[in-house]
This record gives C-alpha cells, structure tokens and sequence, in this order.
C-alpha cells in the first residue's frame, strides 16, 4: 500500500507547482530582458511542466481535497485546453478496454478507415506526417487543437452541458495570464504564443506512441524506460502502463513501482517497451510509426 494516505501533502509536487509558475514567472520577466530566446525557450518548458502537473492534479494530487487541488493549478497558462475538459477527457481515456478508439479514447490518434477513405489527399498528407515525431511536434498542436476544437463543438451542439461549464470555467482562467502579459510581463506575447506551442510540441513527445494498436487492452500502453529530462517533464508518464495500473499514486512512486515488477508490468503490456526517448527519435523522428487509420478496427455490429 502507498504510504499516501499517511500524508495530507505530497510535498514533491506541490514543490514543484510552486517552482513552475516562478519559471514562468523569471522567464516572462528577467529573461525576456535577457535573451527572449532563452526565455520562450524556458517559458515554454515550465508552461509544458504545467501540463504534466495538471495530470498529477486530475489524478488526486498533491492534497485529498479536489477543489483545492484544481486551484493550484487554476491560471491557464497553456491558454488552449480547459482544464476541466482535460480533466473529463483524460479519465474518460482511462477506461483501459477502449484504448485507441478512434470514437471511444478521447485522446486517440487512430481515425476510422471508412472515415479516412473520405478524406482529401491534403489532409490525409497532413494527417500521415503527423504521425512521424517530426510532424507531431511541428503540426501536432494545431492539428490536435483543430480535432478538439471540432469535436467540442460537436458536444456543445448536441447539449454536453460538461463541455459549455469546461469553457466557462476557462475564460476566467485566463484572466490572471492576460493580467500577468499586459501588467508585468516583459514579454511580447507573440513570444509567449510561441512558448505556449513549444510547450504543446514537447507534450506531443509523451503521447506520441503511449497506445498502440492491439487485441487485448493490456497490450496497448507503452514504457519508455528513460530517466532523464524528459521523463522529469513528464513526471514518469514515460512508465506509462504502470500510470494506468495504479492512476492513484504520485508521479515519484512510478519509478519504483516499475523497478520493484519490470518483468510483471512488460508481461502485462506485452513487451511494448522502448529504451529511451533517444531511441524514440532515432526510429521514428522522420518515419511514421503508425497508420492513421486503426489497423485493428472492427465497427461495433448494428
């Protein structure tokens, strides 16, 4: 059992927190004054980090109470996804037996083939190079922000009240950013667009190849067996079948789950593992690692 019921804080991540918004905070400042390079550059990881914490909160983190927990992470520095449509998003793709349903997985990158056979050459181009790295860092985030957009107003029309309080919810998030660029920050904010889409290029890394296509549930979720800085950005998302395991435990308990059942956890997803993000890049940075449409996919029966 994790000793996380012993404690009321988990000090490592709201440490964490705290050291994010100061980087967003020196980079939006001191070194825009500096090197704007350097600062879109440092913004942009810290508005990354931002992300992978507002993970850690979805899943319960850093206290028990929930609402205090979302308020930590309230400013919505990354400026496109709500936080509350991530939040009922992401445990909506945590129901593990609809895995990469191209309808199903909300956070899915496979498309149904009788729907891809629609699709004009240009976006079928355009959807087959964002599935190399290269093409899922550059176009990634729009692409992947046009999908959502569409879909959500495809909720909205059909009256997910989720969906119109996730939105109501983000305007006012966005309040104290808009503030913080027009009042304090040093930073032009074209540059902090810049630093925002950096930041959803380096998330694109993570969800890359964290689900593939396979019979069995258990044999889709990846890890990647790094422990450098990207895997720190990621809070130990990389040890990703061990996250669906146990979607409860703190993102510092990962590496030593996974240390203490390696051979447990690769049985479980059927040896999808990957050495480092190094090996990731080499393999598939200019190289498709997937189809676009689902290999596997049978259409539910009428």
């Amino acid at each position: 059992m994790s000793d996380r019921s012993a404690r009321r804080v988990e000090w490592p991540t709201l440490s964490l927190i705290v050291l994010t918004y100061l980087a967003i905070g020196l980079g939006t400042t001191v070194l825009a004054q500096w090197s704007l390079t350097l600062a879109i550059l440092v913004t942009g990881v810290a508005i990354s980090m931002h992300s992978s914490l507002c993970h850690e909160i979805i899943h319960g983190h850093p206290f028990r109470n929930r609402l205090l927990n979302e308020a930590l992470v309230f400013p919505a520095v990354g400026l496109i996804v709500p936080y509350l449509r991530f939040r009922d998003t992401h445990l909506a793709h945590h129901r593990d037996e609809n895995l990469t349903d191209p309808y199903d997985d909300p956070e899915s990158n496979f498309w149904d083939p009788a729907i891809w056979t629609t699709l004009g050459p240009v976006q079928q181009f355009a959807l087959s190079l964002n599935n190399t790295l290269a093409g899922r860092m550059i176009l990634g985030p729009i692409i992947g922000t046009l999908c959502f957009l569409r879909l959500e107003f495809r909720a909205w029309r059909a009256g997910d009240r989720a969906v119109a309080r996730g939105w109501a919810w983000h305007l006012p998030a966005l309040v104290p950013v808009i503030a913080w660029l027009a009042w304090v920050a040093d930073m032009p904010v074209w540059a902090y667009l810049l630093a925002a889409y950096f930041s959803h290029a380096l998330q694109k890394i993570r969800t890359f190849l964290e689900h593939r296509a396979h019979e069995r549930a258990r044999g889709r979720t990846v890890i990647v067996e790094d422990r450098g800085p990207l895997a720190l950005l990621f809070l130990n998302n990389n040890l990703h079948v061990v996250h669906h395991a146990h979607p409860n435990r703190p993102w510092y308990e990962l590496p030593r789950l996974y240390a203490q059942n390696r051979d447990r956890f690769l049985r479980r997803n059927d040896g999808y593992r990957y050495g480092s993000y190094g090996e990731i890049f080499a393999k598939y940075f200019m190289r498709a690692k997937d189809p676009v449409p689902h290999p596997l996919w049978k259409p539910p029966a009428e």
